[in-house]
């Protein structure tokens, strides 16, 4: 079993993922910061200075705090809007590359060219010497 285990934290899958959420949380600490200090205050300023944290509704000896619940849609969105721009970003990087390697995979070497020619003139030879 602890080869089994050893085969498998090695193979790569665990140190991608443990790579993959230490970057994930950098990105959501830059985000978050996005959120809190550079988008929420101008929309605070386009409403006027309110904030949406502090918007409530009294009922009888509660308080509904739907500023808050408002706020983390918001910050949601904002987040959700920030990955998907950034996984466009990897993928269209991944996409050139791709194509790069396509690319050289097409070309053709120039001894295949020649020979392909060499082809292309013997067979209109025998079609000439076919037809006389």
């Amino acid at each position: 079993m602890w080869e089994e285990f050893k085969k498998f934290a090695i193979k790569g899958n665990v140190l991608d993922l443990a790579v993959a959420v230490v970057i994930g949380g950098a990105f959501g600490k830059i985000v978050s910061s996005l959120v809190d200090n550079i988008i929420m205050p101008l929309v605070g300023v386009l409403l006027g200075g309110k904030s949406f944290e502090k918007l409530s509704f009294p009922i009888v000896d509660a308080e509904i705090k739907y500023g808050i619940f408002i706020q983390s849609v918001v910050d949601f969105f904002i987040i959700s809007f920030s990955i998907f721009m950034f996984i466009r970003l990897l993928n269209s990087l991944k996409r050139k590359k791709e194509e790069e390697v396509l690319e050289k995979e097409l070309e053709v070497a120039p001894e295949l060219e020649l020979l392909a020619e060499i082809r292309d003139l013997l067979k209109e030879q025998k079609q000439d010497k076919a037809e006389n």
